[in-house]
């Protein structure tokens, strides 16, 4: 199991860099290895009292920031405001691509857990994904903004608009890359006791990180 990699913590909140391929919570297939029996471990051999409590989650491929909390009314005021917070990903999509884009539609999930464009506004829930080229080429190298946190948002929405995010074998069927190129780079928030404003940021993972061309004019 993976080093647990930690970029903030304090009493009230814990702010790790999640690796890919490895779940953010159990499932009925796997109850251990996941990201959150890695900090309740570490939390608990820290503080033995203290919990630990889910804010949200990242897919399983996918890496990055991502933030726990230690008291329940922590969790209740972050999850409350999540959608204010500013949640910035770097990926990288394949195909002709607009330099700004913003796509707005709703999302639906079917029996088999597959997220699908929806035009039943009843049936799917809205979902908006802001994205700026940083760097065009075969593989563009792209900054996303979320504005809501739907299942799956960003493969489906890049997916839909026909530059699937490389390695993503779920809806662009991208069985060659044994990486999903979908980082959760940046994510700022308001603490929810001090209520100051904090940026956390993820290191790009190596495998990634050598798709990207060093030069000032990008400013993560």
């Amino acid at each position: 199991m993976s080093r647990l990699q930690i970029l903030f913590e304090d009493r009230y909140i814990l702010v790790v860099n999640k690796p890919e391929h490895l779940l953010t919570v159990s499932t009925t297939k796997e109850r251990y290895h996941t990201l959150y029996h890695q900090v309740y471990e570490y939390i608990k051999k820290v503080n033995p009292k203290c919990k630990v409590f889910i804010v949200h989650r990242l897919d399983r491929d996918t890496s990055g920031v991502i933030v726990f909390a230690k008291l329940d009314i922590c969790k209740e005021y972050l999850q409350k405001h999540w959608d204010k917070f500013d949640r910035e990903y770097l990926a990288l999509c394949k195909g002709k691509m607009d330099r700004f884009g913003v796509i707005k539609n709703y999302l639906a999930e079917n029996s088999e857990h597959m997220v699908y464009v929806t035009e039943n506004t009843e049936l799917g829930k809205y979902a908006q994904t802001e994205y700026e080229v940083l760097q065009p080429g075969y593989y563009n190298l792209v900054r996303i903004n979320i504005k809501t946190g739907r299942k799956n948002q960003i493969r489906v929405h890049m997916n839909h608009i026909g530059c699937p995010v490389v390695g993503d074998r779920k809806y662009a069927l991208d069985k060659r890359n044994k990486h999903l190129y979908l980082h959760a780079h940046k994510l700022t928030i308001i603490h929810p006791i001090s209520k100051k404003k904090m940026t956390f940021e993820a290191p790009l993972p190596n495998y990634f990180a050598k798709y990207v061309r060093e030069t000032d004019d990008i400013k993560f």
